[in-house]
C-alpha cells in the first residue's frame, strides 16, 4: 500500500461545491477563464484554499465555456499555447497579490483527454505551463503511462501521476466516456471502493471486469460530481479506517 496520497478536486467552475470539498482535499484545481471561472471565482477559491492549507493549482482547457471544455477545439498550436499560458498566468496573478503560490497545473476536460494520449497535444499543453509565470517550476498533474507522462518527464519537469474515484475507467486505462450510463460513480461506496483499489492493490477494476494496474500520486473527485461532498467526506474516512495519510503531493 503506498505511504500517502494526495487528494484533490477541480473547483472554481459554478458547481458551488467548494465550502463544502475544501475541508476534504489536500490539493485543488481551480478554473482560470478557459472552460469557466473568472477573477472573482479564482480569489474566492484561492481564499478558501489558503484557509484549509490546500495546495493550489491551475485547471486550464480549452476557451469553450459553452460546451464547458469538454469537447475538442480545432485551434491552432499557438493559439492553445497561447491559452493556456494566458489562464495559468491570470491565477498567479490572482494567488500572489493573496500572499499564495501556484503550485501545479492540471488541463481540463477535452484538453486533458487529448493529452492523454497525443503526444502533440501534450507538447503543447507543456509549452503553455512554460510560458506561463514560474513555469518551468509547476508539476503537471496527468494520467500514469499518457504522452503529458512521457513528454513532461522528458523535459525535466515534475509529474503527479492522477486517478478518478467518480469516474469508471475502459481497459487500456482511458476514462469511460460520460455518454455512457455509469461513466460517473455518484454511489460514494463504489468511489470508496475504487479509492481504496488504487492505494491499496495499485489499480482499478475497469469496465470490462479485468484489473489494470495504475500506479497514482493524487486522486480526483469531481467538483460537480452529484453528491462529490459525500464522496469526498467518505473516502477520507475510509483513509483514516485504513490509516492512509493523506497529504500534498511533493512540489
Amino acid at each position: 500500500m503506498a505511504g500517502s496520497i494526495d487528494f484533490n478536486s477541480d473547483l472554481g467552475e459554478g458547481a458551488g461545491t467548494e465550502m463544502a470539498l475544501m475541508p476534504l482535499i489536500t490539493s485543488v484545481n481551480i478554473a482560470c477563464g478557459g472552460h469557466a471561472g473568472n477573477e472573482n471565482t479564482m480569489r474566492t477559491t484561492v481564499e478558501l484554499a489558503m484557509r484549509h492549507g490546500v495546495a493550489i493549482g491551475a485547471h486550464p482547457g480549452y476557451p469553450d465555456r459553452d460546451r464547458f471544455g469538454r469537447v475538442p477545439m480545432d485551434i491552432s498550436a499557438r493559439e492553445l499555447i497561447e491559452s493556456i499560458r494566458r489562464q495559468i498566468d491570470a491565477l498567479v496573478g490572482v494567488a500572489s497579490r493573496m500572499g499564495a503560490r501556484v503550485t501545479h497545473v492540471k488541463a481540463h476536460g477535452a484538453l486533458y483527454n487529448q493529452g492523454e494520449r497525443d503526444g502533440s497535444i501534450a507538447r503543447n499543453i507543456i509549452f503553455g505551463i512554460q510560458a506561463a509565470t514560474g513555469g518551468h517550476d509547476l508539476v503537471i498533474v496527468a494520467p500514469p503511462g499518457s504522452a503529458m507522462v512521457e513528454e513532461a518527464s522528458g523535459v525535466g519537469m515534475k509529474v503527479a501521476r492522477e486517478g478518478f474515484v467518480d469516474r469508471a475507467y475502459e481497459a487500456d486505462g482511458t476514462l469511460q466516456s460520460r455518454s455512457v450510463a455509469g461513466a460517473v460513480l455518484t454511489d460514494h461506496t463504489d468511489a470508496v471502493r475504487q479509492a481504496l483499489s488504487f492505494v491499496k492493490d495499485g489499480g482499478v477494476t475497469t469496465v470490462d471486469g479485468s484489473f489494470l494496474k495504475l500506479a497514482v500520486d493524487t486522486l480526483c473527485v469531481h467538483g460537480d460530481t452529484p453528491g462529490a461532498p459525500e464522496i469526498a467526506r467518505a473516502v477520507r474516512e475510509a483513509f483514516a479506517k485504513a490509516k492512509m495519510k493523506v497529504a500534498p503531493f511533493r512540489t
